[in-house]
């Protein structure tokens, strides 16, 4: 079937396995900590806090770890961020089953694993061309690959709420640190044709600079980068509280709270199933607005909704768009960067969405304390509406490029 083409590839059909289970570790222990944290504290602020500790590393760190990347050799510096993410699972499952519950030791182990991932995922989507055999599969290939996170963004959450409710936290936190073995074994049994890095003469500070230069230059990049960082700011948090939704407005518990996260997980992966059908790159502009309003309603409604299943449904459209929106930019960057910059493009896509991520939870987190999560919600699904408005505006007054009908694929 044409819809899982790259997995032809030998070595991103491993890097699919491994990940695929790691994932789910890594979901079932996003959603312990979640829970736990609200669990010991009440606290709607203290939640934005600690999603604030585990991505602003992305933020400061980002544009750093794609100019690092582009220097050395990507596999060894994947094959590292692997083991050292284990370590510091390891690390939050020994403190939960000793039941040393320190609200700032699980915030100093979320803010490591924020660092970890500030290279991780970098150099991961970085070296998403070096695992396809074809280059024409390389879109398919980052759907494919947002279709398994979003699976496991079903899967981890589901197994969670059932875990928690049984058996603890300090469960869910073993799992994911033993997670990490078949990922080590998969990327051990990859054969990787990478080009040869050569040792730059440049410093770090000046390749920050041409990066940034190079990104701030293509208006049609820096709009999307743009974009997407206002939505990772002031929209895409609604995650942050949904602990909230699941305890105080439904009267729910653990499960209920795994439900609402599942709900996004499987919008997510509808929408990364039609994100890999596609063919060609020529409409990723049009499936991003459209995605940011689907999002942007999704909100207005789940915000306004009394009805747990009717609270699931808006739940789901809001990962519907949210899906689309973060891979369409996602894929317009790399089938569209130049491959001396790439990394460092997607470093300034990881910025703008993990990295802004943080700070909006934390906002939303002071907002709900104040206005309560309903309208904090409300008030998210407004500014993404309103933020595609203008982005249309300014695309037809300063944009002057071909008709999207018409861009076409680059390729290294």
């Amino acid at each position: 079937m044409s819809i899982f083409r790259s997995l032809k590839s030998r070595n991103f059909k491993l890097f699919v396995y491994g990940q695929s289970i790691s994932l789910i570790g890594t979901w079932m222990q996003k959603t312990a900590v979640s829970w736990l944290v609200y669990r010991l504290t009440g606290s709607a602020v203290l939640l934005g806090i600690v999603t604030f500790a585990s991505l602003i590393p992305s933020l400061i760190l980002s544009p750093y770890a794609g100019s690092y990347i582009d220097r050395h050799n990507r596999f060894k510096v994947l094959i590292t961020t692997q083991v050292v993410s284990m370590l510091q699972a390891g690390a939050l499952a020994a403190v939960i089953f000793f039941k040393f519950y320190n609200i700032p030791t699980i915030l100093l182990l979320s803010l490591a694993q924020g660092i970890i991932n500030a290279f991780d995922v970098t150099c991961r989507q970085s070296m998403m061309v070096d695992m396809v055999d074809n280059k024409d599969d390389l879109p398919n290939a980052i759907a494919l690959n947002s279709t398994m996170t979003n699976f496991a963004r079903i899967a981890g959450p589901a197994v969670a709420g059932i875990i928690l409710s049984t058996l603890g936290e300090d469960f869910c936190f073993a799992i994911n640190f033993f997670s990490y073995l078949p990922v080590l074994i998969c990327l051990s049994m990859m054969k990787l044709s990478l080009t040869p890095h050569t040792t730059s003469q440049a410093s770090i500070w000046d390749e920050l600079q041409e990066g940034f230069k190079y990104v701030s230059r293509d208006k049609e990049l820096s709009s999307l980068i743009l974009m997407l960082t206002i939505s990772s700011l002031f929209v895409i948090p609604f995650n942050t509280l949904m602990p909230i939704f699941a305890k105080d407005i439904f009267n729910g518990d653990a499960k209920t709270f795994s439900w609402f996260e599942s709900a996004a997980g499987l919008g997510s992966i509808l929408s990364a199933i039609y994100m890999a059908t596609l063919k060609s790159s020529k409409n990723l502009i049009k499936i991003m607005i459209t995605a940011c309003i689907i999002l942007g309603v999704s909100l207005l409604f789940l915000s306004l909704s009394g009805w747990l299943p009717l609270a699931l449904l808006f739940m789901t459209l809001a990962g519907v768009g949210m899906m689309a929106q973060t891979s369409s930019i996602n894929t317009y960057i790399q089938t569209h960067s130049i491959p001396a910059m790439r990394a460092r493009a997607i470093s300034y896509f990881v910025m703008a969405y993990q990295g802004m991520i943080p700070i909006g939870s934390l906002l939303i987190g002071l907002l709900a304390q104040h206005i309560g999560p309903r309208y904090a919600v409300l008030a998210e699904g407004l500014i993404a509406l309103i933020t595609v408005g203008l982005y249309l505006i300014y695309r037809s007054r300063v944009i002057s490029i071909k008709p999207i009908e018409n861009v076409k694929l680059t390729h290294s």
